[in-house]
């Protein structure tokens, strides 16, 4: 649940509330007890290990490169001439 904080809060106290953002807390910023914003953390990026992506395309099917050309060449407008 956010938490809810003034504007005067969040003036006084960015850092504070910077850190807590860093550590995933919501707020909700009122002014005169009227909630006029929403703060949210951005998502972190997740990473995943070598050894799991490898694991992942170890079953998938060959590609074969002929027909992925082909296939591109068939969707794509590759002219050199401008778009209008």
């Amino acid at each position: 649940m956010a938490r809810e904080i003034t504007q005067r809060e969040l003036r006084n106290q960015s850092g504070e509330i910077m850190r807590a953002l860093d550590d995933g807390q919501d707020f909700v910023v009122t002014r005169n007890g009227v909630p006029v914003g929403q703060l949210v953390p951005f998502p972190r990026q997740q990473f995943v290990n070598v050894d799991v992506v490898t694991a992942m395309f170890r079953g998938a099917p060959a590609v074969d490169g002929d027909r992925l050309r082909a296939d591109l060449d068939r969707v794509t407008d590759q002219s050199i001439a401008p778009r209008a």
